[in-house]
């Protein structure tokens, strides 16, 4: 990632391409789909929950950057991460209404591309969101995606590694937290850990925990008494990584068992700041739906975005806590935003 500018940090060059926009916007879009009552774009953004924290940031990113931007935005979700029908349900409702743009964050690689095929027939713009959706599956369906918004998770699992060696000094035995069967992200995520710590860490257990935190609080419990010499653990994403936290504390090994985990939420940046998880990979969500509202705003107006727009990614630990936790949700370090001043 180059260095730039976070979005926070130049208000006014913002308000510009708002302003750049709308204009567009009202001086083409009379008689299209996809608007409100008074002429404005309509965005239909659907994620897997928000009693995940994460896509509850993410719902607020959009939502702040639609009022910023003065553009409807809608934001559904399914009941629990693992609510493909809820989720897909919420999405075909949205698809026989009248919205201009479309974002989606799938549950697994396949589950949303049947109720967008309609969206799709229709040439109104779709983003995949944070997760990705098959491609070749999507093509087959006659489903194309106008861009990509989301963090590296190959990058985030490299990180989360690099932390754990440091922590362990190197060398030890280390389990992992898996997510989803099948979710991209979650595999991303594990394939960076385990190329980072080849060699160095041996995984001696490997157990999916479906991104909550009270199954990975047990799965947790049943490793600690399998594997006592552990010393290490990856979560894929905060929720795990809390789950795991609490298991370690109460197993009276808190400081010995270091454990990194990936998204950035506040309750992971308040543990990390208690020394009782020992970091987090942050991939800001409440960016990512600022993204996502900044690309449909562009699709809108008959301008281009890119093909894959990478969201900033940082690595949590004590030293820095309190500036992520000042910052939240935006970033608190400078990343660049290709949307921006386009």
């Amino acid at each position: 990632m180059t260095k730039g500018t976070s979005m926070h940090q130049h208000p006014m060059r913002l308000l510009t391409v708002a302003a750049v926009v709308l204009t567009l916007l009202g001086s083409a879009a009379c008689g299209r789909g996809g608007q409100s009552a008074n002429g404005g774009l309509r965005i239909a953004i659907v994620t897997r929950d928000f009693t995940n924290p994460y896509w509850a940031a993410l719902r607020d990113g959009a939502v702040a950057e639609g009022k910023k931007l003065g553009v409807e935005v809608n934001v559904q979700a399914g009941q629990s991460e693992t609510d493909s029908t809820g989720e897909n349900a919420k999405l075909s409702t949205l698809a026989g209404q009248n919205y201009g743009c479309f974002g989606v964050v799938p549950v697994n690689a396949t589950n949303v591309i049947t109720p967008l095929v309609p969206v799709a027939q229709k040439k109104i713009p779709i983003l995949n969101l944070d997760t990705q959706i098959d491609p070749a599956a999507s093509q087959q369906a006659g489903v194309s995606y106008a861009s990509f918004i989301g963090s590296d998770n190959l990058s985030a699992g490299k990180q989360a590694g690099q932390a754990l060696l440091q922590r362990t000094g190197g060398h030890g035995d280390v389990a992992i937290l898996q997510g989803i069967a099948g979710e991209q992200n979650g595999i991303n995520r594990q394939q960076g850990f385990t190329q980072e710590v080849a060699g160095k860490l041996t995984v001696v257990a490997t157990q999916p925990a479906d991104y909550d935190q009270a199954k990975a609080q047990t799965v947790t419990e049943a490793i600690l008494r399998a594997h006592p010499e552990i010393t290490g653990i990856f979560a894929a994403n905060d929720t795990m990584g809390l789950g795991a936290a609490e298991a370690v504390r109460n197993a009276g090994l808190t400081g010995k068992v270091s454990i990194i985990s990936v998204d950035g939420i506040t309750a992971a940046l308040q543990a990390v700041k208690a020394g009782t998880l020992s970091g987090t990979i942050s991939q800001y969500p409440y960016a990512e739906g600022q993204l996502a509202v900044q690309a449909c705003t562009r699709l809108a107006a008959k301008q281009s975005v890119p093909a894959r727009i990478v969201a900033p990614i940082q690595l949590i630990e004590p030293a820095n806590a309190d500036k992520a936790i000042s910052a939240f949700p935006q970033p608190f370090v400078p990343f660049a935003n290709p949307l921006d001043g386009k």
